[in-house]
């Protein structure tokens, strides 16, 4: 069985991916900024840290452009935190705006078997075809690719020293789970999503 935490190594630098309810719990997350600021006692720990972590980079300058703004999670659609708040319910936005993750096996997601599409839960973007969708046998519903222009992949540093890559619905910046690379073919790539953070429209007839 696979851990949550797959293979980890470091995390992907961001850019946008061309190409019933459990309950959420933020326990398993440390409460800290992206960018960890260590006292000096530690400063010889700061070599496990990718020097990228807080470098400028291109890609985010890009999503600036397109009107995305990666630091305060606003996507192209926006809503106040109490409008998400009303939208949602609060196991949902715990997920898709704190980013919490749900318990594992809740999810009805992971028993699904039809075709069909499954979308956020937030902004209803199309996200991922029911065909990527495979059994991982970790709890969570697994992808190995997103549809194309459907997410952004966000490195992630809240848990101090395990660098992994956050994935967010590119439309409203909500999150939706990690991406780690121990996937089956053909992309070798396991989007780990949080059921609370998808919905599904089956394909008609299905």
């Amino acid at each position: 069985m696979r851990s949550m935490f797959g293979s980890r190594g470091p995390a992907r630098a961001v850019h946008a991916k061309a190409g019933s309810d459990g309950q959420a719990s933020t326990s398993g997350r440390t409460a800290l900024p992206r960018r960890v600021i260590l006292g000096a006692g530690l400063a010889t720990a700061l070599v496990a840290v990718p020097l990228l972590a807080t470098a400028p980079d291109s890609r985010a300058a890009a999503a600036a452009a397109g009107g995305i703004d990666l630091e305060k999670r606003l996507g192209e659609v926006r809503y106040s935190e109490a409008e998400w708040r009303e939208r949602l319910g609060p196991a949902a936005y715990d997920v898709l705006r704190r980013e919490a993750t749900e318990r594992r096996w809740t999810s009805p997601y992971n028993f699904e078997k039809r075709e069909g599409v499954f979308k956020c839960a937030g902004c209803d973007s199309p996200l991922f075809n029911a065909s990527a969708k495979f059994e991982s046998g970790t709890g969570w519903p697994s992808f190995f690719q997103p549809l194309p222009g459907a997410v952004t992949e966000v490195s992630d540093y809240s848990i101090i020293f395990m660098p992994r890559t956050e994935v967010r619905c590119r439309k409203c910046q909500g999150h939706l789970g990690h991406v780690f690379d121990d996937g089956p073919a053909p992309t070798g790539l396991r989007y780990c999503m949080n059921g609370l953070a998808l919905s599904f429209e089956p394909a008609p007839g299905a």
